[in-house]
């Protein structure tokens, strides 16, 4: 029999899972200036939505500071307009072509919250992993059912899977607690 079920393609599936999640948390507002702050905002210009980064560029002098160093200057004011329409609650102060962003220093009631949202964004990450184990048993399932592998290699495969799935939930796990840290940090 040989074994046509592949381990790597779901490893690969629960990693990328995992990066689409570091991406996304790196987008909360801690006490720290950070570029990926930005990285939801969008911007209505020549007639399409553009990231900040298209239009500018974009730095972090001081712990407390984003800078935007925008190239044309007539995207200045809806540059502005975007961010504070956006969920930051920051007001950008203008200064030629430079709209400087001041991070201020997080309520403890905002913490709170932040830490809410960040526990319910782990928890979708861990729900996506378990979807990709299920899958991978699912496909385990339909493989033995059609003699494509062995009642041994099933119970390998499932075995693998597993010690994939618990190793990229404490991952999470891990990473939550990281970024938990640095939230409630003042």
């Amino acid at each position: 029999m040989s074994s046509e079920f592949n381990e790597k393609n779901y490893s690969s599936k629960m990693e990328k899972s995992i990066n689409s999640f570091k991406k996304e948390i790196s987008t909360l507002r801690t006490g720290r200036a950070n570029i990926n702050m930005l990285d939801t905002i969008k911007v209505d210009v020549y007639g399409q939505l553009m990231p900040i980064e298209q239009l500018g560029t974009v730095s972090v002098p001081e712990a407390r500071l984003i800078s935007i160093q925008v190239w044309d200057k007539s995207n200045i004011n809806l540059i502005e307009s975007a961010i504070q329409k956006s969920e930051l609650g920051i007001n950008p102060q203008i200064d030629g072509q430079i709209i400087r962003l001041r991070i201020p220093d997080l309520t403890e009631d905002r913490r709170k919250d932040l830490i809410k949202i960040l526990k319910n964004m782990g928890e979708k990450s861990k729900v996506s992993i378990r979807n990709i184990r299920r899958e991978a048993n699912e496909d385990l399932k339909k493989k033995l059912k059609d003699k494509k592998i062995s009642e041994d290699q099933n119970k390998l495969f499932e075995k693998n899977i597993q010690k994939l799935t618990d190793a990229n939930i404490e991952n999470i796990e891990n990473i939550l607690t990281t970024k938990e840290k640095e939230i409630i940090q003042i």
